[in-house]
């Protein structure tokens, strides 16, 4: 099993995101402010109820576990070198950040964010459809192939616990918990 200890923990911040409607990409933006239980402001998938289209459809009053999006850049530079061109935004993400192993770290992580921003994580992105409609052969590229470590590679979801002011060049900080080392679910 993974321990934390051989975690990337220290990253940055590269890139925010984030959009009003329900589109598969976001425009990237100078900063974004993260309102605790709530999400991204402004974002369509912020709220306490799952704002995901399809999960809304079903369950309507489910907690909304998905209110950030995390990508590290290093999935760009992958998918780059399998002839897919990406730029931060493009797979619906909030927050693009450097050097930490977003989808390798444990249920329950806390992600701080600049000054005061700290995110909950709380499951892997699961890959659907409309990654291969925005191109065609990505999903297949994000479904992870080793037999160890996580099924996806599109990032991770968390939701908001505590407020503030994100923008590129911020610190980005990953806390796993100490009590146990679950793996990210997908959600």
């Amino acid at each position: 099993m993974l321990q934390a200890h051989a975690l990337s923990l220290e990253g940055t911040v590269v890139a925010v995101a984030a959009d009003r409607g329900h589109h598969f990409s976001k425009p990237p933006q100078n900063r974004i402010v993260l309102v605790e239980g709530h999400g991204v402001e402004g974002d369509a998938h912020a709220g306490p109820f799952v704002r995901h289209r399809y999960l809304a459809r079903r369950q309507p009053r489910l907690a909304n576990l998905r209110q950030v999006h995390l990508i590290p850049s290093e999935l760009f530079a992958s998918l780059s070198e399998a002839g897919f061109e990406l730029a931060a935004g493009d797979l619906g993400e909030n927050i693009t950040t450097a050097g930490l192993d977003l989808e390798r770290m444990p249920l329950g992580t806390l992600v701080e964010l600049g000054r005061t921003a700290i995110v909950e994580l709380t499951g892997l992105r699961t890959p659907c459809v409309l990654i291969d409609r925005f191109q065609p052969g990505l999903k297949q590229q994000v479904l992870s192939s080793a037999e160890t470590g996580p099924p996806f590679k599109a990032g991770v979801l968390g939701v908001v616990r505590a407020g503030g002011m994100v923008a590129p060049g911020d610190t980005a900080r990953a806390r796993p918990p100490s009590s146990s080392f679950r793996p990210l679910p997908s959600v």
